[in-house]
């Protein structure tokens, strides 16, 4: 059985539902009443998106109702996992935020742990019983959207492995490397940089895991544009947007992102396209296995 604790976010649309009520204290701690009869039921797949330390409780008050109810079996899919980007101590006095959650959830004792298209290697390390989706089927069914030839675009260094893994996946494309530097006192950006001398009107597809604010985008794509670029497109896999998009907008034809991070509603230009369009048969029978991942 599924357990979404994001009522907004059924990834396994087929599989029943457990029921429960959740809220929030007045004092400020989450709580859960599983509604569902689990008689009999040894195994579960907890769904959830964390944007909050809240959310981050909720599942652990979830998985205690479980673990009570004489669950013995609790799994969880975690399509963005929180930190990620912290995966490094870049001054003193700084944490290890992406170890810090990385603790919580192994204390759990899950029987196994789904990330889709984690930031770097260092979430998956840490984690017990892990394992990584990748963001191949999502640019695959964006490739098909676009429609046209593309060259795909690394944003910086730390994404070259998994660009030309991409690349491979979809049969030899294309690649230009790109690069920026980051101020970290002030966080602020400048330097960029697309190595290649001319690209001669080809249409681009920048791909990444995170968009937060935008800044890294929209640098590149005046970059990629002075390299005489075509048509820019953009696709992300956890679409924070903190920004919103009327900036993105102004440089990138169309952005195609998921439902990882949080549900957008709909408009122009930007199209978002479910984690639960992208799943292969073998997934419909997730919470009783551990079928190797693609997506």
């Amino acid at each position: 059985m599924i357990l979404n604790l994001d009522k907004a976010f059924h990834p396994f649309p087929h599989q029943a539902a457990i029921a429960y009520e959740a809220f929030t204290f007045n004092g400020g701690e989450p709580h859960i009443r599983i509604q569902s009869d689990l008689q009999g039921v040894e195994q579960v797949l907890v769904t959830h998106r964390i944007r909050s330390f809240n959310d981050m409780g909720l599942l652990l008050v979830a998985v205690d109702a479980l673990e009570r109810m004489g669950v013995e079996d609790i799994a969880l899919y975690l399509p963005y996992y929180p930190a990620a980007r912290q995966d490094r101590v870049m001054k003193k006095g700084e944490a290890l935020s992406v170890k810090v959650y990385a603790d919580i959830l192994n204390a759990l004792h899950l029987s196994h742990i789904s990330i889709f298209d984690p930031h770097s290697e260092v979430a998956p390390a840490l984690l017990d019983n892990c394992q990584v989706i990748s963001n191949h089927c999502f640019i695959q069914q964006v490739v098909e959207q676009i429609a046209e030839p593309i060259t795909l675009i690394a944003p910086d260094g730390g994404a070259l492995k998994k660009i030309y893994q991409l690349a491979a996946f979809l049969g030899g494309m294309e690649v230009v490397e790109c690069s920026k530097v980051r101020d970290t006192n002030t966080g602020a950006l400048s330097g960029f940089r697309a190595y290649t001398d001319d690209l001669a009107g080809k249409s681009c597809l920048l791909v990444d895991d995170i968009c937060d604010g935008g800044g890294t985008f929209i640098g590149l794509a005046k970059e990629l544009k002075h390299k005489n670029a075509g048509n820019l497109y953009l696709a992300v896999s956890h679409g924070i947007f903190s920004n919103g998009f009327a900036g993105l907008l102004q440089h990138f034809t169309h952005i195609f992102t998921t439902d990882a991070f949080s549900t957008l509603e709909v408009m122009n230009g930007v199209q978002q396209i479910p984690l639960a369009s992208l799943q292969s048969t073998k997934l419909e029978s997730y919470a009783l296995a551990k079928p190797k991942l693609c997506w």
